[in-house]
């Protein structure tokens, strides 16, 4: 059981039929955020040609000219991970359409700036790792590490590096939760 965004997901491990299965989500994924009317042409879902891999699964969408993205990576394949994101967006459409929901709360949590790419990389610079890592557990030792330096309570803490480092960090973490 994984808990994203206040939501408890079923974690399912697939043993077979990896390529096929995420196809599957993938058209699923497509299926549930045509729902809420997002065009097909306006739906970006990456697919890994390995789905065995430990590799995120994400999905990047255009709704009323925003961008609005979501990834996963805890699970221990790619396919898993896109279960999740189908799950995922399954779950908050259904809140969406039973009225729950507003499409603009909706939007609020998934909202992406034009520039996040760069941002992200800028992330992963300031910490000091390399510039496609994505492994959460690497990132938040990463950041343990750093913030233990640069806390303002040590002696020789920095408030504006400090407060540079948790954006970094809170920006990769939204990129991969």
């Amino acid at each position: 059981m994984v808990n994203i965004k206040g939501h408890k997901i079923e974690a399912i491990v697939i043993k077979d039929s990896f390529d096929r299965r995420a196809l599957q989500f993938k058209n699923e994924i497509i299926e549930v955020l045509r729902t809420i009317d997002v065009k097909k042409d306006d739906i970006e879902i990456p697919l890994e040609r390995m789905a065995i891999k430990k590799v995120k699964a994400s999905v990047t969408w255009y709704y009323d000219n925003q961008r609005m993205h979501y990834s996963y990576n805890m699970q221990g394949k790619f396919v898993e991970n896109m279960y999740i994101v189908f799950k995922l967006l399954e779950i908050e459409v259904n809140l969406i359409i039973s009225k729950k929901k507003t499409i603009n709360e909706f939007m609020e949590e998934f909202r992406e700036d034009s520039d996040v790419e760069e941002k992200r990389t800028e992330a992963r610079g300031f910490l000091g790792l390399k510039e496609n890592e994505d492994n959460l557990e690497v990132i938040d030792k990463k950041y343990k590490e750093m913030a233990k330096e640069l806390h303002p309570d040590t002696q020789n803490g920095d408030t504006e590096k400090f407060k540079e480092l948790n954006n970094a960090h809170k920006i990769l973490r939204r990129e991969l939760m």
